[in-house]
């Protein structure tokens, strides 16, 4: 496959940054499906961000949900997806598989 240099928006500056053949052919290789949503000097602060603080970039969003197994009204860490169940804390421990020592 031929690839040519193309021109993306960084979603973090809005800045367009060239996204090369080259690169291209590295993330075919490598099988990688999405594209660069970063330009390089955008993607180098938020690697330095979260080599300072591990926690940086991670957005917990807390979701009011209704538990699927018992109806409660309950909150969770993530944005639920449609058609899946969202279980409370105390349903999701029930529902959690017990290790080998029933730990």
């Amino acid at each position: 496959m031929e690839f040519q240099d193309r021109t993306l928006r960084c979603i973090d500056c809005g800045s367009d940054f060239v996204w090369t053949a080259g690169e291209q052919a590295f993330f075919a290789d490598k099988h990688f499906t999405n594209e660069p949503k970063r330009c390089k000097a955008c993607k180098a602060k938020r690697v330095q961000r979260r080599a300072v603080d591990p926690a940086a970039g991670h957005d917990r969003t807390e979701t009011r949900a209704t538990c699927s197994a018992c109806g409660r009204e309950t909150t969770v860490p993530f944005r639920p997806s449609q058609g899946r169940p969202v279980y409370c804390r105390d349903c999701f421990q029930q529902r959690r598989p017990r290790g080998p020592h029933g730990a």
